[in-house]
């Protein structure tokens, strides 16, 4: 795993206050099976999440049939700097989001139980994470990958009980990463990524990745809903060549849908204009 770096920034501890005092006067909720019981700022987000996570978007999207199940971790815990959540960087050579940072996750199989047991069975898997430390907290509203044609099921969940964590598979997954909530709330880490179609999407820019597509859209409604986010600059447009290459390609696919445009692709949700 990596090692995590000191923010550097001030304003890192101020968020973490935040997301301590989120849900002020809310008692502490204990762990299932033991480990560090489930925080009030996560229970308050997991209120603010209800069904579903509202990734920002331009235009409305329908879900195409037939698109193949999926689910993604979104593993939160308490680390030296704060609250953080898991992130993995994908190997560079893969078919499928080569490159990418990404929650750990995958395709389910016809043995999952459930949509958070192929969660937990993926990361497992690329990162090494023993599920019995983890407690799922919420299965929100599937999100359709209209350029992978997956439909995908955010599980939200608290590491209790935190065990080392790396990549099981150079093949497959290049790093892992605790990823602290103020290094994702810096307005100095967040950037409007410029999609070649031409609009915006929210990326950020920490631990030496650059979270786009997808994962940053999740990520930068998650940050509203846990009343994290801070002003950031949402006019600059910002053009990172190697995700415009792998945008384009994505979108060159033959079961990609290129319009209407939505925040459930490769590029994520859109706050250009």
């Amino acid at each position: 795993m990596s090692d995590p770096a000191p923010s550097g920034d001030p304003s890192s501890q101020d968020v973490s206050q935040d997301a301590h005092s989120a849900s002020a006067g809310g008692d502490t909720r204990p762990a299932r099976g033991g480990g560090a019981p489930v925080p009030p700022w996560l229970t308050a987000l997991m209120a603010a999440v209800g069904d579903g996570i509202p990734v920002q978007t331009r235009h409305a999207r329908q879900t195409r049939p037939g698109g193949r199940a999926a689910a993604v971790l979104i593993l939160f815990g308490e680390g030296p700097d704060g609250p953080d959540v898991l992130l993995l960087q994908r190997a560079a050579d893969m078919r499928d989001h080569a490159g990418q940072p990404a929650f750990p996750g995958g395709g389910a199989d016809e043995t999952d139980a459930s949509r958070a047991a192929t969660a937990l069975r993926e990361a497992e898997e690329e990162v090494g994470l023993d599920p019995a430390g983890v407690e799922v907290l919420a299965t929100a509203s599937p999100l359709y990958l209209a350029a992978s044609h997956f439909l995908v099921t955010p599980v939200l969940a608290w590491w209790r009980t935190p065990t080392a964590v790396d990549a099981v598979d150079p093949a497959e997954t290049s790093s892992v990463a605790r990823v602290p909530v103020a290094e994702l709330a810096d307005p100095a880490n967040r950037i409007l990524l410029w999609h070649p179609s031409g609009f915006g999407s929210p990326a950020f820019r920490v631990r030496g990745m650059t979270v786009w597509g997808f994962t940053a859209g999740v990520l930068d409604a998650l940050l509203r809903l846990g009343g994290w986010e801070r002003p950031w600059d949402t006019e600059t447009k910002v053009d990172v060549p190697e995700i415009t290459v792998a945008i384009s390609a994505a979108m060159a696919l033959p079961h990609a849908v290129v319009e209407p445009r939505g925040p459930l692709d490769e590029a994520g949700g859109t706050v250009g204009r």
